[in-house]
């Protein structure tokens, strides 16, 4: 997991601001994929590749704060 070590906290944050909530209205899509999963209704491929693709960032951003804490 080095190549994490590569990638800048400011940039992840930047990333999980923009792409991981966008778009902003009427509510973000990764909320709206987040209620479609733990209603049983993420089942459409598309729907799927949504959620990785906005879910993304914020995995990002948790394997890089779990690391910079772990690692000193």
């Amino acid at each position: 997991m080095s190549w994490l070590d590569g990638i800048p906290l400011p940039l992840i944050i930047l990333v999980c601001l923009t792409l991981g909530l966008a778009p902003f209205s009427p509510e973000p899509h990764i909320w709206e994929k987040l209620k479609m999963l733990f209603s049983g209704e993420l089942t459409r491929p598309i729907d799927i590749f949504d959620f990785l693709l906005h879910g993304s960032p914020f995995i990002l951003l948790i394997l890089k704060l779990i690391r910079s804490f772990t690692v000193q």
